[in-house]
């Protein structure tokens, strides 16, 4: 009877077939290939456990986009720093943090926010739990399988926890910084529940991901019903002044109707005094000029936007040192009637909530407004811009050069048409999030 080739071969080399070491040899050889033909098969995704991970599909490091859209483990956990500053600055931090613990395939603890504004004196920060700002559960469920929130009660064991300490200075350079969290992404590093970091706020972390990135985080962020009854109450009664302003001797049925159709526009009037001390020294250090608006150049801008229909109310959106100021009320072009939270007559209900509510309330009533018109180089416009930036997107804009738009969004730091403020859409296809964070004169629309 013919032998095989292979077996022929083995003969060659001296190897007796009946022999137990050359069917080793052969046993060897069989299980080499059974594992290089069914490998790839499994090495495309990690484990599955239910409940304790989401089918993932290859985590690579080369590619951070949100085009990779792969599950994340609920057995292993990042934990952050509280996270500080404004409202806006918290949002960014907040998405930073989710966007690491999703590179290194972890659950994000749900992490303090501050609900008071101090930017040297951390002992006076007020720590305010994510859930009393922003839906844990809408959360978790508009952001499924892309960033993951978890709590303290989630985990199994406390003490296992291992910790990064955040680099800083200029040596701790971007690359630096992502090879660091490349290490602790590694399977050396899983036997520990948590991970956390430690050091600077979340804020000031070097940023490894492109607009659209944060942008899909921030849209799942939904403000708990208590803040949102607060914004209605607000845009309800800038409306009804608005009504009040078109018409005040229609029937009651047809106010009703002008209630809804009332347009409103919303102006982030960035004049306090120490803006003004901290935009100057910008234009300085930068050696650019349209950082910096007067309250008059505001005033002058917003007047001058192009098929502006009047009358109309102008809520406007200013510090609580301003709210004395009357004169921030005067000089407007006629048909432009302003207000504030105290000639609304929400002051005292605003007072009720810590400085992170109040400035959620308004966040909230300059996104619904049908006109924006903010500083390019605040944080709070910016991410009012890039929000309303999505909503066009979604009905199929991608700029608003030449066109009317519904939700127009305007700068009034940089001269636009016809004197007016620069229309403004988000560059959504930026590599990094730093003309958001920091401000920019080079908008497009």
């Amino acid at each position: 009877m013919d032998r095989s080739p292979y077996c022929k071969h083995f003969r060659s080399l001296g190897c007796n077939l009946n022999s137990i070491a050359c069917k080793c040899v052969v046993l060897v050889i069989i299980a080499l290939v059974i594992r290089v033909v069914l490998l790839p098969t499994y090495s495309s995704f990690y484990g599955t456990e239910q409940n304790k991970l989401v089918l993932v599909s290859n985590l690579s490091f080369s590619s951070l986009s949100a085009s990779t859209n792969f599950g994340i483990r609920k057995d292993k956990f990042l934990e952050v720093p509280q996270i500080v500053w404004g409202l806006n600055n918290q949002k960014i931090a907040f998405a930073r943090a989710c966007l690491t613990a999703r590179l290194m395939n972890r659950t994000l603890l749900m992490p303090s926010l501050s609900a008071s504004l101090f930017y040297k004196e951390v002992e006076l920060l007020k720590p305010i739990s994510f859930d009393k700002v922003f839906k844990f559960d809408k959360f978790n469920s508009l952001c499924d399988g892309y960033v993951q929130l978890g709590k303290y009660s989630d985990l199994k064991n406390q003490t296992g926890m291992f910790e990064i300490q955040k680099g800083s200075g200029r040596r701790w350079t971007p690359e630096r910084d992502l090879d660091q969290l490349k290490q602790h992404s590694k399977d050396l590093y899983d036997e520990h529940e948590t991970i956390r970091i430690v050091g600077k706020n979340p804020f000031l972390w070097h940023d490894h991901w492109p607009v659209k990135d944060y942008a899909r985080v921030f849209e799942c962020l939904v403000l708990v019903d208590e803040i949102m009854r607060e914004a209605n109450r607000v845009v309800s009664r800038i409306r009804e002044i608005g009504a009040e302003q078109v018409s005040s001797k229609s029937e009651s049925a047809e106010n009703s109707l002008l209630l809804k159709s009332v347009p409103y526009v919303a102006v982030h009037m960035r004049i306090e005094l120490d803006w003004m001390i901290h935009c100057k020294n910008l234009e300085r250090r930068l050696n650019i000029t349209e950082i910096c608006s007067s309250k008059e150049e505001i005033m002058e801008r917003v007047g001058n936007i192009v098929g502006l229909k009047t009358p109309a109310v102008v809520y406007l959106a200013v510090a609580d040192s301003l709210l004395q100021d009357p004169s921030i009320l005067n000089g407007w072009k006629k048909g432009l009637v302003p207000f504030e939270k105290k000639k609304l007559g929400f002051d005292a209900r605003y007072k009720k909530f810590p400085y992170l509510i109040q400035s959620a309330i308004d966040y909230e009533v300059c996104l619904r407004a049908d006109v924006f018109v903010g500083n390019s180089f605040s944080t709070f416009s910016s991410l009012i811009a890039l929000d309303r930036t999505q909503k066009l997107i979604k009905m199929g804009v991608n700029s608003s050069c030449g066109v009317d738009v519904r939700w127009p969004t305007y700068a009034y730091n940089i001269l636009g048409e016809s004197k007016g403020p620069q229309k403004w859409m988000t560059n959504m296809s930026g590599s990094s999030l730093k003309a958001i964070s920091y401000g920019s004169n080079q908008i497009s629309c």
